[in-house]
């Protein structure tokens, strides 16, 4: 009769020759120097029964012997972990002997319809025995359709070429349990690629030979170069055919295996998980005792602090509440915090009561505790429902900080957005912490409330907030309309609405009422952001010129960059200016210190970072705002990496000068707010009030105020992957950031100056290990990098006369760049091969131009009273 699938000769005896082989590198090597195993065994298949109403249903029976493990590439022996071992010794004897029953398969039209084990089978061994029963399965015809083997159901497309059949198995569309977690920020993610192909050769309408292949491929976006790639593959060889037993006479099916061992139960071909024990790992408390010196404070910015927090994080995930407790019970008070940081990174249930219950709120003195475990739920890399939902709970509870209490929300706020970017908008504790919000901030009454629930609205970025914003920014008076402008600012422009554009004209304009310089060039950055119309553009260039003195220069130097840094605007602002030629000189010579600028620090093949950096002053020269910008992005992704803005407002009266107009009743103040990593940070303020500028002024060290400082977590991945010959491997990719980030501002009235100085000191260091765990045994390979690095900016200016100068200097010092490979194959008894390959360089220190103007200000600057900067510090 026709079959659609393959079939077997009755009384005879199919010898197979099957080898299956893993292989793990980087991702352009070639296999010869891989780490990896094979095992080679011989398998003997025959036909039980054949279903007499349909020639298509068979009963065939497989068993493995002979096995054999040993390397996939040629070791000496003093490098081969199998030396003077046999196969019962490394597979171990109950297992060898499990491996060798046989199991029995029902094929139907060439797909496996039962498959057949023993009950008590480890599962390690009934994997291998899943793998090599899933190749027996395949079709005769092209076409594609959903298939049940050890991978899961995938879909399956079947090429069929005479006597040899294509069988192409989409990986990603695999339905199996999966494990593991993304980063956030694809930026900060892994990308994954895999492919499986087996190619079957037939003779005599059964196979002859099977060769099928799976290849995963990993990178780490960031850094393309760096990546793993594992290779599994299997192959079958008829090696003979022999006379064997005859054919059971049965109707059913089930009598015949009832018939054969009445042990045998029917199973799933799909793989079951599989973990090997760790013997010789130390305890939570163990490891942290080797660590823990390198997580001194002074030591933060150093990349051995951002490793240590890695690998305490990896044990964390493993470790219960109790053993936690312990650390945080038992330690100093200088390591808590970075303990803290890790054990609210490490991201499990575990870690999170166990940090709540040692954290209490309603105690003001662990304020920095408080603090450091909230940034590190704002640095969540893939937060859950019960973490907002703990956070929500305590911000209903009591808090002793006022400051923690503001701290929460802002964190909440973040929280928001990340769930809803993984389509949990509609979860209940995002649906309750969004109500919750809204509805405080129009209950607001006090000016510091308001901040803190529009600080929460700058995370979250709902679209459903924007109509409060825009309410914020017209109708409020000086910081919070500021705010509020700054939180619509960071809306992807393609959900701002008619209504958000014609607000911002209105603000920038001054329609309605009139509004301070910081909430209106905002207001411009906006409007220039969001696709501009022509009549936008005209509008806000024949403002020039009319504009205090300051501001006209800050939007002519802005309008300079949109056009110098080919920003999307600068189309519309190059057809207009052709078209205003006529009165152009006066209104664009204008004179004043302020400036914008945008400029490349990196540009890469994977990832490229842009800094901009924008000032604007007061018209008697103090400043007002100063705004740093660290952008990273790919080809379909970006990252706000970081924002400094230093704000200050109020402050003529120290230098008797007269304030701009809109501006006289300001209150003194000076203050920071920074973003990191896309989450908004709670704002610092360095004074308030008159009185607190003075006494501050009078003992200024000029000591730098710490803005950041802590452990954070940035990439985040793990992912498992069933190989279709039966282990399990596994890829995990950590990235951690140790980071000191200061700022100061200092004056000197004696020589009419004030300086702003912001120091950014950070160390990354980023681990990838690739693993297959093949139970008896485990291959893989670790990749390291680690970078550590400084970012200074300071800005000068001299106010002794008009316009003042202003010096402002970029650099990054001398880093070093440091990165190893580490291949190893190990046995469970400690005995290991490894392969490790470094390399490390020194990339060489920069100092960013900024533009033209500023370069020779600075020579003026430092020209009036000593060439170099540092005996002035």
């Amino acid at each position: 009769g026709h079959t659609t699938g393959p079939s077997l000769n009755n009384d005879k005896l199919y010898k197979f020759a099957y080898s299956t082989e893993v292989y793990v590198d980087r991702v352009k090597a070639s296999l010869q120097k891989s780490a990896g195993y094979r095992i080679s065994s011989d398998v003997d298949v025959s036909l039980l029964w054949r279903n007499p109403e349909n020639d298509d249903n068979q009963l065939i029976k497989i068993t493995i012997n002979n096995v054999q493990v040993e390397n996939v590439n040629e070791r000496p022996a003093a490098k081969n972990i199998f030396t003077g071992k046999n196969t019962e010794k490394i597979i171990g004897k109950t297992y060898l002997k499990a491996l060798q029953r046989p199991i029995v398969v029902e094929l139907l039209r060439g797909k496996v319809k039962t498959f057949y084990s023993y009950q008590d089978e480890p599962a390690f061994t009934q994997n291998i025995k899943r793998g090599l029963a899933s190749l027996f399965q395949l079709q005769l015809h092209s076409g594609s359709a959903p298939e049940v083997d050890i991978s899961g159901k995938c879909n399956t497309t079947y090429h069929v070429r005479q006597d040899q059949v294509t069988k192409i198995k989409a990986l990603d569309s695999c339905e199996l349990e999966k494990q593991g977690f993304t980063s956030h920020n694809q930026i900060l993610d892994v990308s994954t690629k895999a492919t499986s192909a087996t190619v079957y050769v037939l003779e005599d309408s059964f196979i002859k030979s099977i060769k099928a292949e799976e290849n995963y491929v990993l990178v780490l976006n960031s850094r393309r170069k760096t990546g793993a790639k594992i290779v599994s593959k299997q192959r079958l060889e008829l090696k003979s055919v022999q006379s064997g037993p005859g054919l059971i006479a049965a109707k059913q099916v089930a009598g015949v295996v009832k018939t054969l061992d009445s042990s045998y139960v029917a199973t799933t071909l799909v793989a079951e998980p599989v973990k090997s024990e760790c013997k010789k790992c130390p305890s939570l408390s163990e490891h942290w005792q080797s660590i823990k010196e390198y997580l001194h404070p002074e030591k933060l910015s150093k990349a051995e602090a951002a490793r240590s927090f890695l690998t305490f994080i990896q044990n964390i995930r493993k470790a219960t509440k109790e053993e936690i407790l312990k650390i945080l019970k038992s330690e100093s008070k200088e390591l808590l915090p970075q303990i803290v940081d890790a054990v609210t990174s490490a991201q499990t249930p575990e870690s999170l009561e166990a940090v709540l219950e040692f954290l209490d709120f309603k105690d003001a003195s662990t304020f920095l505790l408080q603090e450091r475990f909230l940034y590190a739920c704002g640095f969540a890399s893939h937060p859950s429902e019960m973490l907002l939902k703990s956070l929500t709970a305590k911000f209903k509870g009591d808090i002793a900080n006022e400051e923690i209490r503001e701290t929460l929300v802002i964190v909440m706020g973040a929280l928001i957005r990340k769930l809803c970017d993984r389509e949990g908008c509609k979860l209940p504790a995002v649906v309750e912490a969004k109500r919750m919000i809204l509805n405080r901030l129009e209950q607001a009454k006090k000016g510091e409330n308001v901040r803190m629930y529009l600080l929460a609205l700058k995370n979250a970025l709902l679209p459903e907030a924007i109509p409060v914003l825009l309410k914020h920014a017209e109708t409020e008076e000086g910081h919070i309309s500021n705010l509020a402008a700054t939180a619509l600012q960071r809306y992807n422009p393609s959900v701002l609405t008619k209504e958000v554009k014609e607000t911002m004209n209105r603000i920038y304009h001054q329609n309605r009422r009139v509004h301070e310089k910081t909430v209106r060039t905002t207001a411009a950055a906006i409007i220039l952001n969001s696709d501009p119309s022509y009549m936008e553009v005209k509008n806000i260039l024949l403002s020039i010129g009319e504009l205090p003195q300051e501001m006209n220069k800050y939007m002519l130097s802005m309008i300079q960059d949109i056009l110098h840094f080919e920003m999307p605007a600068s189309k519309t602002v190059r057809r207009v200016l052709k078209d205003m030629l006529a009165h152009n000189y006066d209104r664009f010579s204008k004179m004043g210190s302020s400036s914008a600028y945008s400029g490349y620090i990196t540009r890469g093949p994977d990832v490229s970072s842009t800094y901009s950096l924008d000032i604007l002053y007061s018209g008697s020269g103090i400043l007002r705002r100063s705004n740093l910008n660290i952008h990273v992005f790919d080809r379909s992704a970006e990252l706000h990496a970081s924002q400094v803005v230093i704000e200050a407002q109020g402050l003529e009266s120290i230098i008797a000068a007269t304030p701009d107009e809109g501006e006289e009743n300001l209150d003194s103040f000076a203050g920071m707010s920074a973003i990191l990593f896309d989450v908004q940070l709670r704002p610092v303020t360095f004074f308030q009030g008159y009185g607190d500028l003075m006494s501050k002024m009078l003992s200024a060290t000029g000591d730098p105020i710490n803005v950041v400082k802590g452990l954070i977590l940035l990439t985040d991945h793990l992912q498992e992957f069933q190989l279709q010959s039966g282990p399990r491997a596994s890829v995990e990719f950590l990235g951690g950031l140790a980071i000191d980030i200061s700022g100061g501002m200092e004056f000197s009235l004696w020589y009419r100056e004030s300086k702003t100085n912001v120091k950014n000191r950070v160390a990354v260091f980023i681990a990838g290990n690739t693993e297959v765990d093949s139970f008896f045994m485990k291959t893989g390979m670790d990749t390291t990098m680690e970078v550590e690095t400084a970012l200074d900016f300071i800005s000068t200016v001299q106010f002794s006369q008009y316009p003042f100068l202003v010096c402002m200097q970029m650099d990054r010092v001398e880093t070093p760049f440091r990165r190893s490979v580490t291949k190893y194959e190990s046995l469970p008894s400690g005995r290991r091969y490894t392969a490790r390959r470094g390399k490390a360089e020194l990339l060489a220190g920069n100092e960013y131009p900024l533009h033209q103007e500023n370069s020779n200000m600075c020579r003026t600057v430092f020209g009036t009273k000593s060439d170099s900067s540092s005996n002035w510090f």
